[in-house]
């Protein structure tokens, strides 16, 4: 599963380049599909040059990810109850910490996409103003298809953000949200945030760890 949650946030950081709303704007669907088509035709032929450099993996994930992706809203949702408790900055900090964990714990599964691996199902109805949902189905390798669906809200500068991800029903801000909580009740929240910029995708690996140790 790990993997597959890799591929799919990996896809998640792809599709968030969604254009500023306008008229002839395409919907959120049509943008993850023709980003879908994209993504496999930049990556083919370049996985190992990638995947030996890391540092150039990371620049192309943040030149994608961080002007579309809404890291501040995915990152208080994330937080749950604690973001009310916590002061701008360390809302700030937590945001770019985890964005940067998560960033690296998940960036090669990138390199595991190939173009055809993702079905884009079509809308039906009118689309919100506010919200939209994307229902893709990604092909296993043995065959099989996975529902994954990405959550995209409309921003007040008029814009579509991707902040989420969910794979069969389970949100990776609700994974991540129960083991952030765990932490910070534990530890408390200056600590995460110290361990998060400090250890990055080790301090998520540590924090899984912990929670599979608890069920």
């Amino acid at each position: 599963m790990l993997r597959i949650f890799g591929l799919a946030f990996a896809l998640l950081l792809a599709i968030a380049p969604v254009a500023p709303a306008r008229a002839d704007s395409p919907l959120p669907d049509e943008v993850v599909q023709g980003i879908a088509d994209s993504l496999g035709k930049a990556i083919e032929g370049h996985q190992d040059e990638l995947r030996a450099d890391r540092d150039r993996l990371i620049k192309m994930i943040d030149g994608i990810l961080l002007p579309n992706f809404d890291i501040d809203y995915a990152s208080i949702l994330v937080l749950g109850q604690h973001a009310r408790e916590a002061t701008p900055e360390q809302r700030s900090r937590f945001a770019r910490a985890f964005y940067n964990s998560i960033a690296h714990r998940y960036a090669e599964g990138l390199l595991n996409y190939t173009r055809g691996r993702v079905r884009v199902i079509p809308s039906k109805g009118e689309l919100s103003e506010k919200r939209s949902i994307v229902r893709t189905e990604v092909v296993l390798d043995d065959g099989k298809l996975l529902a994954v669906d990405y959550a995209f809200r409309h921003t007040k500068g008029g814009e579509w953000k991707a902040y989420d991800v969910i794979i069969e029903g389970i949100s990776y801000i609700t994974n991540y949200r129960n083991q952030v909580s765990a932490e910070i009740r534990k530890a408390g929240l200056d600590a995460l945030i110290v361990r998060l910029e400090t250890q990055g995708e080790k301090a998520l690996e540590s924090m899984e760890q912990a929670q599979k140790g608890g069920e």
